[in-house]
């Protein structure tokens, strides 16, 4: 996909940018969870790593006050590509929302839409002339591979650009989280947006998500190599299993919280509402697995449903994630996961030369079986599923004996993407195992290899049909 050339060719022809004025391009992968991925809302360590694939957007600012938007990616699918709407129309959330909910062909605007609402809330005197958005993306949807945060930032970063608005860093993340929290209405943490906009190609992120404190970048050794693979299996942070881990989650918080007479209380930060405690500040990962073992895992009821919840607990300490009645919800296996997952974090950034330890074989073998116990935990959370059970039991079937040292479901689980820990040279068998994989028919499997700049890293670039004839 040459994007930048297809932004010539637009302004060459004046099919859908003015010739006349220059076109502010960013991109912003996709990223691939090598630990951590569904411990993030509960303050956990995350380990980030960028992927090859991006999303690409160019916007151009226009004479009036339309906001023109056209997506390449999506032509074909049971989706509206392009359509226009005027500014005056995003000036409020419900509004935004509501757009977005009209039609099921325009649900994926949401993540578009609401970054220009953003900016219009926040930047009210720059914000003040119409856009022509051009949208295209490599990066697979409903993969576990973050293809929400790539779109909601690079359209967060061009737009801002256009309208002469510096965004980056964790103020660009934490903007899109929030449109993603509040407007698309997924309960998604901090890591997917942090991960494209601050990765760097041939590094991985630690992301302490309190709410979001990144720690510096660490170069994995060279002896060892990150792929992924796609099962083909859907995977959404807006279904049901990915909520119902959530909630489970933060009503053990509650129980934990009560048993140690701490008030919870609703706080407002960045816009997006949470819970707090004066002693943990709302994050379970600051309990530690031992005390957690010994104060607090005998108390907590392995499943719970929402009316015998209510009736001890009287809150649901989560703006995210909503209870059910329908639901029975696995609360010690999704609250000991915050809090063991958390740990398990913290010894894979150890073990792979992101402290002073120098990594090793064995290193690389521990590190391996970390990822063989997150995975576990997942299917113990509710957040399994056949297929990645299946690309996991191949990885263990090759073994270390054959470079490959660990595997594990990432993201919001059900379904999505494996993340392997391979060697350097295992380069055809981590592709046999994707073979065999496809050879059983769950779906249609992607293999990632690679990574790539994040957005800040790739920057802004200015496009105009003056530079095209010079």
């Amino acid at each position: 996909m040459n994007f930048e050339q297809d932004i010539r060719d637009l302004l060459s022809s004046g099919d859908f940018f003015d010739s006349q004025a220059p076109v502010y391009v960013s991109r912003a992968p996709g990223r691939l969870d090598l630990m951590g991925g569904n411990d993030d809302y509960t303050g956990g360590l995350v380990f980030e790593s960028t992927i090859r694939e991006a999303t690409y957007a160019a916007a151009q600012p226009r004479r009036d006050s339309t906001i023109k938007i056209y997506n390449k990616a999506i032509e074909g699918r049971d989706w509206i590509p392009g359509f226009e709407i005027e500014l005056a129309d995003l000036k409020s959330e419900d509004a935004t929302r509501s757009y977005a909910n009209s039609s099921p062909g325009l649900r994926w605007t949401a993540y578009v839409l609401g970054n220009i609402h953003y900016l219009l809330k926040h930047y009210p005197n720059r914000a003040t002339t119409g856009l022509s958005i051009y949208l295209n993306s490599s990066v697979p949807l409903n993969r576990g591979v973050s293809s929400s945060a790539a779109i909601e930032v690079a359209v967060m970063k061009a737009c801002a650009a256009t309208w002469n608005i510096t965004l980056a860093g964790i103020e660009l993340a934490l903007a899109c989280q929030w449109v993603e929290n509040v407007i698309a209405g997924s309960g998604c943490g901090i890591m997917d947006q942090a991960a494209v906009v601050l990765g760097k190609e041939g590094y991985v992120l630690p992301l302490i998500c309190q709410p979001c404190i990144p720690e510096p970048l660490v170069k994995l050794p060279d002896a060892l190599k990150v792929w992924g693979i796609d099962s083909g299996v859907s995977h959404q942070v807006s279904g049901i299993e990915y909520e119902a881990a959530r909630a489970a989650a933060f009503m053990g918080y509650k129980i934990i919280c009560d048993v140690q007479q701490l008030e919870v209380k609703e706080e407002i930060q960045a816009g997006i509402p949470r819970f707090t405690d004066a002693r943990w500040n709302g994050y379970l990962a600051r309990i530690s697995p031992s005390e957690f073992a010994s104060r607090y895992v005998h108390l907590l009821p392995p499943h719970c449903n929402k009316q015998q919840y209510l009736e001890k607990h009287f809150v649901h300490v989560d703006p995210m994630s909503e209870l059910r009645d329908d639901v029975e919800y696995n609360v010690l296996a999704n609250t000991r996961y915050a809090i063991e997952e958390n740990h398990r974090v913290q010894l894979f950034s150890a073990l792979s030369g992101g402290s002073a330890a120098a990594p090793s074989e064995r290193s690389y073998v521990l590190m391996g079986e970390l990822m063989y116990q997150s995975h576990h935990a997942y299917t113990e959370c509710g957040l399994g599923s056949k297929a990645t059970d299946a690309i996991v039991s191949l990885c263990l079937g090759e073994g270390i004996t054959n470079g490959i040292y660990g595997a594990k479901i990432t993201g919001g689980g059900a379904g999505g993407t494996v993340a392997i820990l391979a060697a350097q040279t295992a380069s055809a068998v981590v592709e046999r195992i994707f073979e065999q994989y496809r050879a059983m028919n769950f779906g249609d499997p992607y293999l990632f290899e690679g990574s790539s700049e994040g957005a800040d890293a790739y920057g802004i670039n200015v496009i105009s049909l003056s530079d095209l004839r010079s």
